[in-house]
């Protein structure tokens, strides 16, 4: 294959319809129309000789040869964007499209409320905050960074721990009066409404584990109520439906109010990390490394 302004066009193509999602989409960011997409894809079909995209009616999902293909152009088409903005400044200033996929737990409580600090510090940078459904394939998806709860599943990404936070069992006062409080763990097995969340990994609850010292406690909770949003979990807790596995993390004013009641304080120990994700990489984007620093300044703080 020869290699060409044509190819290289191609594969800025094929980049933005990953990122946007749509032939139409990425005729909108490229300022082309979505016939012209699709003609420059098929031209770079053509060179590499083999097909990069599925289309159908609904949507557009790469091959794998084409995932393999976008991996290895978008850290290079990164340092070309890089490289022309560093000409255009003084190579101080941050600019292009930044995609990430992160919880909206941590979005809501801590990085939303600092922002606007990190976009008028980068005032040539577009941040795209994707909050919706976990990522599969961050890179084939064409997301730059993933922030996300839970540890991390075995794949080529790199992973760095943000924060960790206890994991607590609550009630409202309302439940407690009810079904009464109970005294340790193993009381949750008999008598006691649970409600279970569901892992976005594994597509199963979360098991209820506790920890104190040596000692490890597993409790199958069987829960009619299955949720698998941080906010309904809550809600459904705080009207005294049942009892919920929550993360300490964006909880003090609902245990400060009385509105919760820590159940086990005594089972200190069963917490929770919240990681970083990103494609391996020798050198990431100044524009991703920026956002990862600010993200664990937000983390720690």
């Amino acid at each position: 294959m020869n290699f060409d302004e044509r190819t290289l066009n191609g594969m800025g193509v094929l980049a933005a319809v990953v990122r946007s999602g749509s032939f139409a989409a990425a005729g909108k960011v490229l300022g082309i129309s979505q016939s012209g997409v699709s003609r420059a894809i098929s031209r770079l079909e053509q060179r590499v000789g083999v097909r990069l995209l599925e289309r159908t009616s609904r949507s557009v999902t790469l091959t794998a040869e084409g995932r393999r293909l976008h991996e290895q152009i978008l850290p290079l088409l990164a340092g070309l964007e890089e490289a022309a903005a560093s000409i255009q400044s003084d190579g101080t200033e941050i600019s292009g499209r930044l995609r990430v996929n992160a919880d909206a737990l941590f979005t809501q409580l801590l990085l939303g409320p600092r922002l606007r600090e990190f976009l008028e510090r980068y005032p040539r940078l577009t941040l795209e905050l994707d909050t919706g459904a976990r990522a599969k394939d961050l890179a084939g998806e064409g997301y730059d960074l993933a922030i996300r709860f839970g540890d991390p599943p075995e794949s080529s990404m790199i992973a760095r721990r943000l924060l960790e936070t206890r994991v607590l069992t609550v009630a409202s006062p309302a439940y407690l009066k009810r079904y009464g409080q109970p005294n340790s763990p193993e009381d949750l097995r008999e008598g006691h409404v649970l409600i279970d969340y569901r892992d976005p990994e594994s597509g199963q609850p979360f098991e209820w584990i506790f920890q104190r010292g040596r000692r490890q406690i597993s409790i199958e909770t069987r829960g009619r109520l299955i949720v698998n949003d941080v906010v309904t979990m809550h809600a459904a807790c705080l009207s005294g439906y049942g009892i919920a596995q929550v993360l300490e993390l964006g909880m003090e004013k609902h245990l400060r109010s009385g509105r919760l009641v820590e159940l086990f304080p005594d089972w200190p120990e069963e917490r929770f990390p919240l990681f970083a994700l990103y494609p391996s990489r020798k050198h990431l984007p100044q524009r991703t490394r920026a956002f990862l620093e600010f993200v664990e300044q937000v983390a720690s703080s």
